[in-house]
């Protein structure tokens, strides 16, 4: 069995524009085809814990990585570790920024040439998250994000994530962008429509991208998604034989003890 790579994804929200009865859009991508995991999924911004995501000296503004870890159930060090890739993996593939000169205050439009040299700095590991906030005088503001869910890789396959999922709702004056390498598409996706597409298999998603959606999906609005409790425990989808044929099966923690989901 492979071993589980530590990630974090992020649910980037806005409330529905111009909607008469509300709604959320969530900010996804699609993989592209050559992609070597989870290839033309639709999925959030996020990806694998970097080394550099540990460095003691980035300025931080919110929650403490020790009350993170009790939000994450994780140890302090590694909840620290999950909430920089969080706010570093959504600044690299979108271009939204959870940062700020203080812990107040929020940047606006980060699209011009100076930030996305920096972005593509990030990218290319030749700047850490850290050297990029203290550099421009900036703190990662923690408080900005949601805990939501903890998914692990099923145990079968090659390449595994032990994942936590994160929401945050995009920060005024920025703009969420398809400029990443690791996708094909990449835009703001009305949930329900998404769902729809899935159900009729010209969309893909994994089991926990699925059931994410699906809550955004019940939403009215991003603050009321944001205000709703989250369930930490571990999801380890398990492929079951059911009917003559092979399905994911998980237990939901906040469903009660038992319920099975089929996806």
């Amino acid at each position: 069995m492979v071993a589980a790579r530590s990630a974090a994804t992020v649910m980037i929200l806005r409330d529905r524009q111009g909607a008469s009865g509300g709604g959320v859009d969530v900010f996804m991508l699609r993989r592209s085809s050559t992609m070597d995991f989870a290839p033309r999924m639709m999925v959030f911004p996020g990806g694998g814990v970097d080394r550099r995501d540990a460095d003691p000296s980035l300025p931080w503004a919110g929650p403490s990585p020790a009350e993170w870890g009790r939000l994450l159930i994780a140890d302090e060090a590694t909840a620290r570790e999950l909430v920089v890739a969080a706010v570093r993996e959504v600044f690299e593939e979108c271009g939204v920024l959870l940062a700020g000169p203080d812990a107040n205050t929020v940047v606006g439009d980060v699209s011009s040439p100076a930030w996305q040299a920096a972005r593509q700095a990030l990218l290319s590991r030749e700047l850490s998250l850290a050297q990029m906030l203290i550099g421009r005088g900036l703190v990662l503001r923690s408080d900005l994000l949601r805990a939501r869910a903890h998914w692990i890789t099923p145990e079968f396959e090659p390449k595994r994530y032990d994942t936590r999922f994160f929401a945050a709702l995009l920060p005024a004056g920025q703009i969420a962008d398809d400029q990443t390498s690791e996708a094909d598409h990449a835009d703001w996706t009305d949930p329900v429509r998404l769902l729809k597409d899935y159900a009729s298999g010209s969309a893909l998603m994994l089991p926990p991208t699925v059931v994410c959606v699906e809550q955004v999906a019940a939403a009215a609005s991003v603050a009321e998604f944001l205000a709703t409790d989250a369930h930490m425990a571990p999801i380890t989808p398990v492929l079951t034989p059911t009917g003559g044929a092979v399905v994911f099966r998980c237990t939901l923690p906040w469903s009660g003890p038992g319920w099975l989901a089929e996806q």
